[in-house]
């Protein structure tokens, strides 16, 4: 029974029982070593003396922990340690002895320099500890328990002197800091009075978390907010979360994992914990934004910055995995995987649904002189910039392949390979289901002829997009062969259907002998077919240069070299005779300049009409090629 007059003194000590942070260091009285009631005196009267010079009431005693010698510091928290093996010795002897009491008192006071000594260090070195600095000047001390005063007083002074030769200021110190704060979280988790320390540091670095992801434009919005935003509010934030994510992920909470980590090496479960309660709170407020834009309203147009949403979560995944990979963090991995489901089923949808507006557009007037229709401007140019996303769509759209009841033409695709990834599949059957939307299209002209035209000018387009795009990788070049041959086969087509009535004007052989009535009656029937022709098609555009440089030679060799050859035998025969109308306008080279002048698009707007009088526009002498009238 304590004696009258005593009274029964409790004391901190790091058994989990005493200790509300888990993990705590077991205190087992067999494990400690026995001290003689010398030493204990001993070892109370040196920690009185440290205390003592050392109050925390004491203004003029400055800190512990400043300038670059730590000897005074080491010694202290020796000193304390040995304290505290010292009351566990009185406990196990004499509970209520006045020894312990007076031990118990040195305790507090101890702790309480340690405590003002740990704030004092986080408040001081804020700019150099913060996360980014943190991230960048790691120790490359092993994170290990200490079993032993002996053990903490080498590390810790391992850690000191690596912190002085750390190379640039910062580093310095930075690294001086940690060394400090870790060697006082070691000192008061081992005492029992991690709870403490745990406290203090969380209240002064959660407000650098936030401080942090405040300055970086992130902020906690909720899904009615976000709902009722217009999209141009919306995507500006997007665009600045996309600029932040980064650095909050690979400075902020990698570098306050790194320090908390650092810090509370002592123990794992108060070092996880403490992150968790630092971090918790600013993680799920970054990763449940992306889930949020991803339940706007969808547009076809909206793909690809939710498709950058879900390449900056997908990048800094290995991050995320490491930074919150413990237990009491998971609900932040939780959140930025249900993040990357709902950015993945967006996608997927909005994939469908531009698959369907193409199937929807239900225009029926014709383009003006066979160009390029806006359709297909409008679809390639969204599919060479969906391809740029390819690796990231080959993961979201792995779940998606085609249904077997799309299975593509092998005349348009060529026989599938194992390897070909899901993407490719739909980027092929997006660009087969334009092409039918455009054979459709191609009904609508009155000309059979410029129909053709309009579908060599648009697979002309489609195949140069995909040629100078990443499409070109993930199609192939027997994709490309097998469309630039069907562009050749609409180019024959236009040239036998749209010119037939001029080289059906000439005799089937024009090397043949025939009189000359019958020559001047074909030179007749070639002017008349040919300016009815070129009429017509003088308005017709053509504005790629290399399809249209490829149809003026093919018209120059196939019909130059005819007509020339009839000009050559039987100009002569077909001579002007007097008071008769001319009947030779067209010399080859004539002919030539007039071809020439085929394919701009110069005439008429509307289809099929002709674009100006073909003599009037020719007539004058300064013309590269004339009708002589």
């Amino acid at each position: 029974m304590p004696q009258k007059g005593m009274r029964t003194v409790f004391f901190k000590s790091p058994p989990s029982s005493s200790s509300s942070i888990p993990g705590t260091p077991s205190s087992s009285h067999s494990s400690r070593p026995t001290l003689s009631d010398s030493m204990v005196e001993e070892t109370i009267e040196v920690a009185e003396s440290f205390v003592a010079r050392w109050r925390p009431d004491l203004v003029a005693a400055g800190s512990l922990f400043q300038g670059d010698d730590r000897e005074e510091a080491r010694q202290f928290i020796k000193a304390v340690k040995n304290l505290h093996a010292a009351m566990h010795c009185l406990a196990s002897r004499h509970s209520s002895s006045e020894r312990l009491v007076r031990a118990h008192d040195l305790m507090r006071v101890g702790m309480e320099r340690l405590q003002k000594e740990f704030y004092r260090i986080l408040s001081v070195n804020r700019e150099y500890l913060y996360p980014d600095s943190v991230s960048s000047v790691q120790s490359p001390m092993t994170v290990s328990a200490r079993s032993s005063v002996s053990d903490f007083e080498v590390e810790l002074e391992d850690e000191f002197r690596f912190a002085n030769e750390s190379s640039t200021e910062v580093e310095r110190v930075s690294m001086s800091a940690m060394a400090d704060l870790k060697a006082i979280a070691d000192c008061m988790i081992s005492t029992g009075y991690g709870k403490e320390c745990v406290k203090i540091y969380k209240t002064v670095r959660k407000s650098i978390i936030d401080e942090g992801l405040y300055n970086l434009g992130i902020e906690k919005l909720s899904l009615s907010k976000v709902q009722k935003m217009d999209w141009e509010v919306l995507e500006i934030k997007i665009k600045i979360w996309l600029r932040g994510v980064k650095t909050a992920v690979k400075s902020l909470f990698e570098g306050e994992r790194i320090l908390c980590d650092h810090v509370f090496s002592a123990s794992v479960p108060i070092r996880e914990s403490c992150f968790a309660q630092i971090s918790k709170d600013g993680a799920m407020i970054l990763f449940e934004f992306p889930e949020l834009a991803a339940k706007y309203k969808k547009t076809p147009e909206k793909i690809f910055i939710t498709l950058d949403l879900y390449e900056a979560i997908a990048d800094l995944w290995p991050e995320i995995n490491y930074i919150f990979s413990s237990t009491a963090t998971s609900m932040v991995q939780s959140q930025a995987v249900n993040s990357l489901i709902k950015l993945g089923q967006n996608i997927r949808t909005l994939i469908a649904d531009f698959e369907m507006a193409i199937q929807k557009e239900s225009s029926k007037t014709p383009v003006p002189k066979g160009g390029v229709h806006p359709l297909t401007r409008y679809v390639m140019n969204y599919i060479s910039f969906l391809s740029d996303y390819s690796g990231i769509l080959d993961d979201i759209m792995a779940d998606s392949p085609l249904p077997t009841q799309l299975s593509m033409p092998e005349s348009y695709y060529g026989t599938p390979k194992q390897d070909d990834n899901p993407i490719t599949l739909h980027f092929a059957w997006l660009i087969l289901v334009l092409l039918c939307k455009l054979d459709g299209k191609a009904e609508h002209y009155n000309d059979v002829a410029l129909s053709y035209l309009f579908l060599a000018n648009n697979l002309r387009y489609i195949v140069d997009k995909v040629r100078n795009s990443n499409l070109r990788f993930l199609l192939g070049d027997e994709w490309i062969e097998r469309h630039e041959s069907k562009i050749k086969l609409y180019s024959s087509k236009y040239m036998r259907i749209g010119w037939s009535g001029v080289f059906s004007s000439l005799p089937t052989d024009v090397v043949a002998e025939i009189s000359p009535e019958d020559a001047r009656e074909s030179f007749r029937n070639f002017n008349r077919a040919f300016e009815e022709t070129y009429r017509k098609q003088t308005s017709w555009l053509v504005p790629n240069q290399k399809l249209r440089d490829e149809l003026k030679i093919s018209l120059a060799k196939e019909l130059g070299a005819l007509y020339g050859e009839f000009y050559a035998r039987n100009r002569g025969r077909a001579r002007r005779v007097s008071g008769s109308d001319p009947v030779v306008r067209l010399s080859p080279d004539d002919l030539g300049n007039y071809l020439s002048d085929l394919f701009y698009g110069s005439g008429s707007e509307s289809v099929g009409s002709a674009s100006s009088n073909y003599s009037s526009s020719h007539s004058s002498p300064s013309s590269r090629g004339r009708f002589v009238r």
